[in-house]
């Protein structure tokens, strides 16, 4: 840091277990990936190509590189799994993965009506290859799964050989996770979390109210993704204390 403020909390560090910021990458260009890694890399431990944007981004080889060149992992959205799935084209996937040399993947079914336990067997198929994040929930923002049912689903893929698993949010914040309002399901967070680690959950919070209630619920250290580049930083004051919204609440007794 710059200089030195008391009282601030402390933040893990990469290569991180918890702590995690997930970045999205909607198409940015290469000079714009290059910037935004001299200013964020530190503060971002892995990047997704967002949904399918992967199959149209041109020069798409050096973008990758850019990234691992900065020490940032990147992954192909679970939307392009669900569009190789539903075509029945599983190895074609994976040899995607082999041609741009990715160690993670995205195992979703926020798109597609996907057998549980055939998700399942991807997860378990995959988890030999790459590193996987599963994705649980529906896009679909009239479909409310009940919460024992996220719980069981997100147990049964970190089972399965899942890493982390992610709550389904989009990039928009207002289906999954979350009311069409953007309105965090309070309930439901609160209930996934009596069993399922919360160092196990990436918690899609796209907007910074979402994140800040996410900050002040589990603290500076709690897994976020679907965070726009050009919201990484505040994020991280977010984190921090420094910004007007979580500015008390990592004081503690502090007294002017």
């Amino acid at each position: 840091m710059n200089y030195v403020l008391k009282n601030i909390p402390v933040r893990t560090e990469k290569p991180r277990t918890s702590g995690f910021t997930m970045a999205m990458d909607k198409g940015l260009s290469l000079r714009a990936v290059e910037d935004f890694m001299s200013c964020c890399s530190d503060y971002v431990d892995i990047v997704k190509l967002g949904w399918a944007t992967s199959y149209v981004t041109k020069n798409l080889k050096e973008k990758l590189q850019i990234y691992r060149d900065a020490g940032v992992p990147v992954y192909f959205g679970g939307t392009l799994f669900e569009a190789f799935i539903v075509r029945d084209q599983f190895d074609d996937y994976r040899r995607v993965l082999d041609k741009y040399n990715l160690e993670h993947c995205e195992v979703s079914d926020g798109s597609i009506s996907l057998n549980h336990d055939k998700k399942c067997e991807y997860i378990a198929t995959l988890s030999k290859q790459v590193t996987v994040l599963s994705e649980v929930g529906s896009k679909d923002a009239a479909k409310i799964i009940p919460p024992y049912k996220w719980i069981e689903q997100m147990q049964t893929e970190l089972d399965a050989g899942a890493w982390k698993v992610i709550g389904e949010a989009r990039e928009g914040g207002n289906v999954g996770l979350f009311r069409d309002s953007g309105e965090v399901r309070q309930g439901l967070v609160e209930e996934i979390l009596t069993q399922i680690p919360e160092e196990k959950i990436i918690w899609e919070a796209p907007i910074k109210s979402q994140q800040v209630w996410f900050i002040k619920l589990l603290g500076a250290n709690v897994n976020l993704g679907n965070i726009s580049p050009s919201e990484v930083i505040p994020l991280e004051t977010i984190r921090l204390g420094l910004r007007g919204d979580t500015f008390d609440h990592f004081l503690g007794e502090i007294k002017l």
